[in-house]
């Protein structure tokens, strides 16, 4: 069971105007017991039930999924971009809306990363990116959204060949700017829930037992891009996957520990994008 908060510490700072300026402003924050995430999907939630493409109603948050040109699924399950769409991300925003005051669109969101009206949704997630391949418009795109303000979560991608080509990628568009650890001191592992271990989250299919890593990728790792103020822009889980954990959290079967995890550490992540 988690220690409550101090909200006179812990309660966000107003957002500087960034991308799209949806965002919490001076708005305070409680914590759940931990067994209240697994609860959270355990009842009937409100998210959407496909990912139509729709104009959204108004809302403060948007859990806005990056679409992005690059293989195919060797199994055909589709574009790499679209790996556990759209139930994970629908699994997480019942979560988001019920453990939290975020004013969180219920359902799946997802837009081309080079779109303009991108910048009207500060936070994007990206997965799979061993297969991300970034046109120059793509990248200048990518480049002028996170300056301006925008978050980018990446996720689901596992060993050496897939971190050097996102590596290649992330170069293009930020020439220069190196990829650090984020340090578990960084306020992005306490904006609402005290993460103190990086956890590796495995797919669906290991998490009952054996080997929880792919490829060569034994060590989970939270890395980062940092813009010249100090404000972490992209935040990078290698050698994990967040996105089968919010998939597959009401699944009786499937271990607390990961969805639990994935569940906190997820939610810290919006609540650092939307204050900071």
């Amino acid at each position: 069971m988690d220690r409550a908060l101090n909200p006179a510490v812990h309660a966000p700072a107003p957002a500087a105007s960034g991308a799209g300026g949806r965002c919490v402003t001076d708005r305070r924050v409680k914590r759940i017991p931990a067994l209240a995430l697994a609860l959270a999907l355990a009842l009937p939630g409100t998210a959407g039930a496909n990912g139509a493409a729709e104009t959204p109603p108004e809302h403060e948050f948007y859990f806005t999924r990056g679409i992005y040109g690059g293989d195919l699924d060797t199994l055909s399950w589709g574009p790499r971009w679209a790996i556990d769409y759209p139930k994970a991300d629908q699994q997480f925003l019942v979560a988001l809306r019920r453990l939290t005051v975020v004013d969180a669109f219920g359902s799946d969101h997802a837009l081309p990363v080079g779109e303009a009206a991108l910048r009207d949704f500060p936070f994007l997630y990206v997965l799979e990116v061993g297969s991300l391949l970034l046109s120059d418009a793509e990248a200048e795109a990518l480049r002028e959204y996170l300056l301006a303000g925008g978050f980018m979560l990446v996720d689901d991608f596992w060993g050496t060949w897939a971190w050097e080509n996102f590596e290649t990628q992330m170069q293009r568009v930020f020439p220069g700017r190196p990829i650090v650890e984020v340090p578990l001191e960084h306020p992005v592992f306490h904006a609402f829930y005290d993460v103190t271990e990086i956890i590796q989250v495995p797919n669906v299919h290991q998490a009952a037992g054996g080997p929880t890593w792919e490829y060569d990728g034994r060590v989970p790792h939270v890395r980062g891009i940092f813009d010249d103020e100090g404000r972490l822009m992209v935040a990078i889980n290698w050698n994990t996957d967040l996105g089968d954990a919010w998939e597959w959290a009401d699944l009786p079967s499937y271990p607390l520990r990961y969805s639990t995890y994935a569940l906190k550490i997820g939610i810290n992540f919006v609540i650092y994008a939307m204050t900071y």
